[in-house]
């Protein structure tokens, strides 16, 4: 971990995103930073949505927005006039973004003074991204340390994660300055066993086939995540849930923790199988 000159160490920045939208990645960016922070971790997450700002709702705190990244980055405000201390657990923060900007309001500088702040007062930075490859999902995997690609187990989805990879090997300062690449993981959401079974979905294996990264966690399907996003509370911090504790335990790995993946057998060939004819 970078250290200031008086051996402080810096907090590391945690991008979580996606090449297809719609796959949980807002949900799993609160889900995450709300279990580190649970931890004891001091965890700030940002919206890096510009336009169309979702992670406030989830973070249950719309009405609290004053200020919002667009704002500290052009001057308008300063970053702690910014942020947005969570209720429920104190050591958790949130920096909104705007909602009418346009995403060229955010500038490759901008991004990394914001950055440079936030690492000396908080452990972890989780940069929520846009779905896609466009500017806004490259500015906020530009400076990470490591990234979590969000993926559902389909052909889509987990094509468009493949891109991404090829994106955080290539496109971010890491890799632009020779440095240790930015350290990636996937983590499988909508999981359902019972459609992986029919062979409309595909297998846990095949998707690492695919993507060659190491799997940080499996979310199931599960009402929960919705129930938890409409009353604007991340799943870890809600009832308790098959998804809350398999967030729970992507967090524990992500920190190093060695928590044993536990995954069903596949009793049936999955899609990428029956479509190239290899066996599961």
């Amino acid at each position: 971990m970078t250290q200031l000159k008086d051996n402080t160490p810096l907090g590391k920045v945690i991008v979580i995103t996606s090449g297809k939208g719609g796959v949980g990645k807002t949900t799993s960016a609160a889900a995450i930073s709300a279990g580190l922070a649970k931890r004891g971790y001091r965890t700030v997450v940002i919206d890096f949505d510009v336009g169309l700002r979702n992670l406030d709702m989830i973070m249950g705190c719309e009405r609290r927005v004053v200020f919002d990244f667009i704002n500290v980055i052009q001057g308008d405000a300063r970053l702690k006039q910014a942020l947005i201390k969570d209720k429920r657990v104190e050591t958790l923060s949130i920096l909104p973004t705007s909602q009418t900007r346009d995403k060229d309001a955010l500038t490759k500088e901008g991004v990394e003074e914001v950055l440079k702040e936030l690492k000396k007062d908080y452990d972890y930075i989780v940069c929520d991204s846009p779905a896609g490859i466009e500017r806004g999902a490259q500015l906020a995997m530009y400076y990470a340390d490591e990234a979590v690609v969000v993926t559902n187990p389909e052909v889509s989805s987990v094509r468009d994660s493949d891109r991404v990879l090829g994106l955080l090997a290539s496109k971010t300062q890491r890799a632009e300055s020779g440095e240790e690449p930015v350290k990636a993981q996937v983590l499988l959401t909508r999981h359902d066993q019972a459609r992986i079974d029919k062979g409309e979905m595909m297998t846990v294996e095949d998707v690492l086939e695919l993507l060659a990264v190491p799997l940080l966690g499996i979310v199931p399907e599960s009402t929960a995540v919705l129930r938890a996003s409409n009353v604007g509370m991340p799943v870890v911090l809600d009832a308790p849930s098959n998804a809350a504790a398999a967030y729970e335990d992507a967090v524990a790995r992500l920190v190093g923790e060695d928590v044993p993946l536990k995954v069903g057998q596949e009793k049936r060939p999955g899609l990428i199988s029956r479509l190239f004819g290899r066996s599961a």
